[in-house]
């Protein structure tokens, strides 16, 4: 159905709304993220340790996205969720300026993870709702450009304390003005916007449908993207490591590669509504060569490969929320986010697991299973897509 100009102008409120908590929890973790990777070098940390900290993070914030959806999906929380789930997130992030040795910083990275784990399913459940009128692609889109705001203001900020005291402890302190202001928001949010939190239908009302092989496909082609997608703290390690580029430098050029996240989100999202799955396809595979150019290359060809691996995450994190709604029940779309993002994190976990170790033994072998991992998404993508068009013309 439709929506009318006042339905149109409540949902892009809410959108945006929810685009401006997104930009201050970015500015939070993603300042916190640009540095956790040369601060646990300093912590003595190998690069096998790096890629388990950052896998594991990873693996039990998505993990725990199942659980999360589950009761999203039985209880129809979906504000009280997503505000408890933002309030662990951002409030994790400055504690780390306390940390003693790695791992404590291990602990407060899956802290922050649950966080986020615990206010994912229902908040996307929402922008699902508010986005269905006005294109999903574009509204995951604009939510995603807005905290890659967020996701290049954070790791500036990183740079200027490091550039200005060299202590990546007082960087971390620092966040906590943006911690403050993602609670404050997420509760103006909340007050503003109160019905965006209702359930219309309860889903014990009719038996539960089950999700589609269009689903499981594109399940399929996103755990291959997020195994083969290095976590910026690997890329930063290596930068430290290897002497790529100077410490303060490091997480400015993470914030480029936020702000690439940021256009492609948006660009991704609108060539999504128009021709679905296609486009991150295409998305992929002029992406898929950012590894050999961070891993192999010089500083120039360094700063290059994390632009494009910038661009490759905006495209993924606005096009494949916006597609698990499209390929799911209405009924069942919280636990479908909850399955989605559960399998997501899994697939990052075993990458950041493989990539660290390989890397260890030699970061050619890490480009090489970073790429053949991104190459071997396109083919589930398609068939996804190709599944989800012929379901659609067959009705």
């Amino acid at each position: 159905m439709a929506l009318t100009a006042g339905g149109r102008r409540d949902a892009l409120r809410f959108v945006m709304a929810m685009g401006a908590v997104s930009l201050f929890a970015d500015f939070t973790y993603e300042g916190a993220r640009s540095i956790t990777g040369p601060f646990l070098a300093t912590l003595g940390a190998s690069a096998t340790i790096v890629g388990m900290v950052a896998g594991l993070g990873e693996l039990v914030g998505y993990a725990l996205r199942l659980v999360s959806g589950r009761i999203t999906e039985r209880t129809g929380w979906l504000w009280p969720l997503t505000i408890a789930g933002y309030a662990v997130q951002v409030m994790s992030v400055p504690v780390l300026a306390l940390a003693p040795g790695w791992p404590a910083v291990a602990g407060l990275v899956v802290c922050e993870r649950i966080g986020k784990a615990i206010r994912k399913p229902p908040r996307d459940v929402m922008l699902a709702g508010a986005t269905a009128g006005i294109g999903r692609g574009l509204g995951f889109g604009l939510v995603e450009a807005l905290d890659q705001i967020g996701a290049m203001a954070g790791p500036l900020l990183a740079a200027w304390v490091l550039a200005r005291h060299g202590d990546h402890r007082a960087a971390f302190a620092w966040l906590l003005a943006p911690a403050m202001s993602t609670l404050a928001l997420v509760l103006l949010a909340r007050w503003l916007h109160p019905r965006a939190g209702s359930a219309p239908d309860s889903p014990r009302e009719s038996p539960p449908a089950a999700l589609p092989r269009s689903y499981w496909l594109m399940l399929a082609g996103g755990g291959l993207v997020a195994a083969g997608l290095a976590d910026f703290a690997l890329v930063s390690f290596h930068f430290t490591k290897r002497g790529v580029l100077a410490p303060h430098l490091i997480p400015i050029v993470y914030a480029a590669a936020m702000g690439a996240s940021g256009l492609a989100s948006l660009v991704a999202g609108r060539w999504y509504d128009r021709r679905g799955l296609i486009a991150l396809i295409a998305i992929t595979a002029a992406t898929s060569m950012f590894a050999p150019l961070v891993f192999i290359g010089g500083a120039q060809a360094a700063v290059a490969g994390v632009i494009l691996w910038g661009l490759a995450l905006g495209a993924h994190e606005s096009v494949l929320p916006a597609a698990v709604a499209a390929l799911s029940p209405p009924r069942r779309l919280a636990w479908a986010y909850g399955v989605f993002h559960a399998g997501y994190g899994l697939s990052w976990f075993a990458g950041s697991l493989v990539l660290g170790a390989l890397y260890d033994a030699g970061p050619g072998a890490a480009v090489v299973f970073s790429f053949t991992a991104q190459m071997a998404a396109i083919p589930c993508l398609l068939a996804a897509h190709i599944v989800h068009e012929h379901k659609g013309h067959a009705g």
